[in-house]
């Protein structure tokens, strides 16, 4: 039963009572739209067609964050990454508003003053990837089925060009030099395992010696991005350069290594400071490993089982052949 009462001037609350539905309201700026809608309520839930919006009304975007980064979060493999995109979502003026009310045209305003800021548009991608994620586990799984999500009405900002730099004359070996004085003594033998094993940062910091195998030259590794186990083949340069580091006292953990991901990208970027290299980041040494592994003449399928990667066109982007070398080759 529907009923209907007058507010204001101009505003009319619409409350419908039924049977084996929880009580609904709405406000309208007049009768007729109230009417209207009242109408509209009663026939879906005559023919079981309503779904109830106010859990999505009563939740701010803030809170549904919260839930979020307690209950999907923890399950990814960059946790701690999408907990900083959460933070920034949750600083924002949208974050008081509640699920129901967030537009297509609040996001695009959102999307396009974080351009004009001068984010990247891969960050604002992967910001706003977040809140569409959320809207769809919302609409799944916390039983508010008629929400909408906004992300899918708006237009995301083109994807950044993929990088194509390399080591180009003798910025590898300035760059070993730069590591060899750095107070972060292993940055080293990071940057040549990079180049060795073209592994990703995370991987590397994360390396247990449990998972090498020194006499077959191989390098387990359980947990990778793509949620793949993968075996790396090691060279006799990444070998002699993990004998050295054996030589040294072991870890408690059992860990390679004694470095984060973030302080092996601090002290990259201080060896390229020291060695007067530009333009150059601790990801791009993946993008120079993987296309020596081409030059070697591995084929594509040869390369992937040791990069890891499952899209092959994704491992053409990360594979930058110098068109001299192949000029070389046609002779």
């Amino acid at each position: 039963m529907a009923t209907v009462e007058k507010r204001g001037p101009y505003q009319y609350r619409v409350k419908i009572r039924k049977k084996g539905f929880k009580p609904v309201s709405e406000t309208f700026l007049s009768l007729k739209q109230a009417r209207r809608w009242a109408k509209r309520i009663e026939t879906e839930m005559d023919d079981g067609l309503f779904f109830d919006t106010t859990e999505a009304q009563n939740t701010t975007l803030f809170e549904a964050l919260e839930r979020y980064s307690r209950e999907i979060t923890p399950q990814k493999k960059v946790a701690s990454v999408e907990l900083g995109r959460i933070k920034v979502w949750q600083n924002n003026n949208l974050a008081t508003r509640s699920l129901a009310s967030i537009r297509g045209k609040d996001l695009a305003a959102y999307r396009d003053h974080r351009l004009a800021e001068g984010k990247a548009a891969d960050t604002i991608r992967l910001e706003l990837a977040i809140i569409s994620h959320l809207y769809t586990i919302a609409r799944k799984e916390w039983g508010m089925e008629n929400l909408v999500n906004p992300v899918s009405n708006i237009r995301l900002p083109p994807g950044s060009q993929p990088r194509d730099r390399r080591l180009e004359g003798d910025e590898e070996e300035r760059l070993l030099q730069a590591a060899r004085t750095s107070r972060s003594y292993l940055i080293g033998p990071v940057i040549i395992l990079a180049l060795e094993t073209a592994a990703r940062r995370t991987e590397l910091a994360s390396m247990e010696w449990k998972h090498i195998n020194l006499s077959n030259r191989t390098w387990f590794l359980p947990e990778t991005k793509n949620g793949t186990p993968r075996t790396i083949p090691l060279s006799t340069r990444a070998i002699i350069v993990l004998q050295k580091i054996k030589m040294e006292p072991a870890r408690i953990d059992g860990q390679v290594f004694s470095v984060k991901n973030h302080s092996i990208s601090q002290a990259f970027r201080r060896c390229c400071k020291t060695a007067k290299i530009e333009n150059l980041r601790f990801h791009d040494l993946r993008h120079e490993a993987t296309s020596r592994l081409f030059e070697k003449g591995l084929n594509m399928m040869e390369v992937a089982s040791i990069t890891g990667h499952k899209d092959l066109k994704m491992l053409r982007r990360y594979t930058h052949l110098r068109a001299e070398d192949l000029a070389l080759k046609l002779g």
